[in-house]
């Protein structure tokens, strides 16, 4: 594949022609919802084709999208769909890729769909990063399918983004440029809190500069602490820096949210996020700021600055005030909380810890180390000794 920059070129070239296109893979709820706010920016340069299995059912949950749209006068986007890819098949997808020529590619599919992972994990263990195996399944058969094509799309994975997407890196093969969700479900929960603090009513003048990895937006967001970590974090009102301390801020970010799939509304608008603030960017030629898990194949989350350099469009991760050094220590402080011990030469290795849970809690053998060969192998692990027994209770 090129390079980011590289890719982002011909999608500036594609925004300023008017012709846009996004492709969505998997119509679960995630994309649906991404479907929904794609359609209502309204914006007839924008073509979007959904991608996955099953035509009828995703041409059934386009029509109510369509109708929505339409109730609301907002359906000017040509909408496509893609029936009969098998995402278990690279070629498969890489012909939907190859016949529609995205300008982005979203990622929102999942291995085992209709259930939260952290459902099952959280109570019991408190870490996300076991089902890294089952969050890269599906991303690095599309990976292979986006190399073999040669996309020229910028490329937007959903699921376990912090480990996943360094995870392809590692073993050489070609990865997501952006992580959606995770972080990003963070940040507005601190813009909230800090306005709060302050007494005022336009939140979305507050801004940030923060790292922070999967564990962390979980623990603070259920419980409002930071498990004695100390996190990068600057904190601005209207551009002034703000004195506040971080564990007050954090204290607040406990706010109460359904655990069913309606909290997919978030993903799905951190994916809608990156895209129009690619768009913005080019449009206006105005900086835009974002946040995102596992960018440029780096572990943890990160801000990233999408703009021009020297005249050329480009993203970058934002360096302002912390350092990569800084941001990349507490990503690794969150990941390992998460039960992630490193992710080196394509080989993922889980923390002691965790792996005495899962023993203690599920009574199952995790492996200490997951070769990118041995993905599929613990993956059906993950499925049939954890998952099933825990859903079959």
């Amino acid at each position: 594949m090129k390079t980011l920059d590289e890719r982002l070129k011909i999608v500036e070239k594609h925004v300023k022609d008017d012709e846009i296109t996004i492709m969505i893979i998997g119509l679960g709820s995630v994309g649906t919802y991404l479907l929904d706010y794609l359609v209502s920016m309204n914006d007839p340069a924008v073509k979007i084709v959904v991608v996955g299995r099953n035509a009828d059912k995703m041409q059934s949950d386009v029509n109510i999208v369509r109708v929505a749209g339409l109730i609301r006068e907002v359906n000017k986007s040509q909408i496509i769909v893609e029936g009969g890819v098998d995402l278990e098949d690279i070629d498969s997808i890489e012909k939907a890729i190859a016949k529609h020529s995205p300008d982005f590619i979203v990622n929102s599919s999942r291995a085992y769909a209709g259930i939260k992972y952290g459902s099952i994990s959280w109570h019991n263990i408190r870490a996300y990063g076991i089902w890294t195996p089952l969050s890269i399944k599906f991303t690095k058969n599309i990976m292979g399918a986006c190399d073999k094509a040669d996309t020229d799309a910028v490329v937007i994975n959903t699921s376990y983004s912090d480990a996943v997407i360094p995870w392809l890196k590692s073993a050489g093969k070609a990865y997501p440029d952006f992580g959606s969700g995770n972080l990003n479900h963070l940040i507005p929960r601190m813009k909230f809190a800090v306005a709060n603090k302050l007494g005022v009513d336009d939140f979305w003048n507050v801004g940030f500069n923060f790292a922070a990895g999967h564990f962390h937006d979980v623990v603070i967001s259920k419980e409002g602490q930071t498990e004695g970590v100390t996190l990068p974090l600057k904190v601005y009102y209207n551009g002034e820096e703000q004195d506040i301390p971080a564990d007050e801020i954090f204290s607040e970010c406990s706010i109460s949210m359904p655990v069913d799939q309606k909290r997919n509304m978030m993903n799905a608008s951190s994916n809608y996020r990156i895209i129009k603030a690619i768009l913005d960017a080019i449009r206006t030629g105005e900086n835009q700021q974002i946040f995102s898990p596992g960018v440029f194949g780096n572990i943890g989350g990160y801000p990233v600055i999408i703009g021009y350099k020297d005249d050329e469009i480009s993203a970058w991760i934002d360096e302002s005030v912390f350092s990569f050094e800084e941001m990349n220590r507490a990503d690794r402080e969150s990941i390992a909380l998460d039960g992630v011990e490193d992710i080196i030469d394509g080989t993922l290795y889980y923390t002691d810890d965790l792996i005495k849970k899962v023993k203690d809690v599920f009574g199952a053998d995790l492996p200490k180390t997951v070769a990118y060969e041995d993905i599929e192998k613990t993956a059906n692990f993950l499925i049939e000794e954890i998952i099933n027994p825990q859903l079959n209770k």
